[in-house]
């Protein structure tokens, strides 16, 4: 299926660049958000395989990174306030999945790292997304709070949190006891389920290594359960 790139204008001015999936008469959509040091390419198989299940994709360049404006490498001058910007990414995104004609209620987000971050503040702000996976998401990456925002998810909202132990990040710990700190956090009313691996790499890096070939199918049975 060809994938369609789209630019896209935050409210800050800045262009965004993605690639847009659409399937046939969607049963629902998702937006996936990257880890830094990656691009919007860095979902393929997974974005694939989800538009087999009849899920629409979008992946965007977050701003300093690939195609987006600032990029291919602007984001290793950024202040910690414009990682942060980064939020206005997101809201654009979703704005673009709107106007093909997504219902809130159907949009999944899929974040890794700092992209994990920037979808568990989206779900913190915006009561009617409904559910996201967090792929190594941190307690604190350049500003923006997972922790903060994990407390602070919705009753109804379903999330699954993911890393591995042999992640050990310089920005807090280890990957798989700042996830269990998350995971934690999130209120009881949430339905939430974490998955810690043995070992795999960090963010994305889990979806292409050989030890972990259940990953990508244990977040498709995900989208079904929630009826994505």
């Amino acid at each position: 299926m060809k994938l369609r790139p789209v630019a896209l204008k935050t409210v800050d001015g800045r262009r965004i660049v993605g690639l847009f999936g659409a399937v046939p008469e969607p049963r629902g959509w998702v937006l996936f958000l990257h880890m830094m040091l990656a691009t919007k390419e860095s979902w393929g198989e997974l974005a694939e395989r989800m538009r087999e299940e009849g899920i629409a994709t979008l992946a965007i360049d977050l701003r300093g990174h690939g195609e987006s404006e600032g990029g291919p490498e602007g984001y290793k001058q950024f202040s910690d306030e414009e990682h942060q910007a980064s939020w206005y990414d997101v809201k654009a995104a979703i704005e673009f999945l709107r106007s093909e004609g997504a219902e809130k209620k159907k949009v999944l987000l899929v974040g890794a790292s700092i992209g994990a971050n920037l979808a568990l503040r989206y779900l913190a702000e915006k009561e009617e997304i409904k559910a996201a996976v967090f792929l190594s998401p941190g307690l604190n990456y350049y500003g923006v709070n997972g922790e903060e925002a994990a407390g602070k998810l919705h009753s109804g909202q379903r999330v699954l949190l993911v890393a591995v132990r042999d992640d050990e990040r310089r920005s807090g710990g280890r990957a798989a006891d700042m996830t269990q700190t998350l995971y934690e956090e999130v209120p009881i009313d949430v339905d939430k389920k974490i998955i810690i691996y043995e070992r795999g790499g960090h963010g994305t890096d889990m979806l292409k290594t050989e030890e972990l070939p259940n990953l990508t199918e244990a977040i498709i049975t995900f989208t079904r359960e929630n009826k994505i």
